[in-house]
């Protein structure tokens, strides 16, 4: 069984700081793509950033600049640094990753159960 399990969200006053991280646990055999999303009340879930398994990165126009994607291989963990919080970054935060679980099939896309971020104005 494959889980991702995020941490790291919470409450924090805007211009600060929070990191995120999710970590990938269970029959691993490779993770392609991971990524962060998030979700605000009323809206729809939005792509954040994602990384390649090579380390490309590419970010949503909202949040480059002051969001630093990255991972640790070796962990099956990826990382979401949030700097310069806007108020309008509150959401409910989610991390994805397409795993190769069976070395032969395609990678399937896992989800984890989300980390509420908020952002005082």
């Amino acid at each position: 069984q494959v889980q991702l399990v995020e941490s790291g969200g919470g409450l924090v006053q805007a211009g600060g700081s929070l990191r995120l991280s999710c970590a990938g646990s269970g029959k691993i055999f490779s993770i392609n793509a991971m990524g962060w999303y998030r979700q605000a009340p009323g809206k729809q879930r939005e792509l954040v950033a994602i990384i390649t398994s090579g380390g490309s990165t590419n970010y949503a126009d909202s949040v480059k600049g002051r969001f630093t994607i990255s991972r640790d291989n070796a962990k099956n963990t990826v990382y979401l640094q949030m700097n310069s919080l806007k108020h309008e970054d509150t959401a409910v935060y989610y991390c994805a990753a397409a795993i190769v679980v069976v070395p032969t099939e395609y990678p399937t896309d896992y989800w984890g159960q989300g980390t509420q971020v908020t952002v005082s104005s």
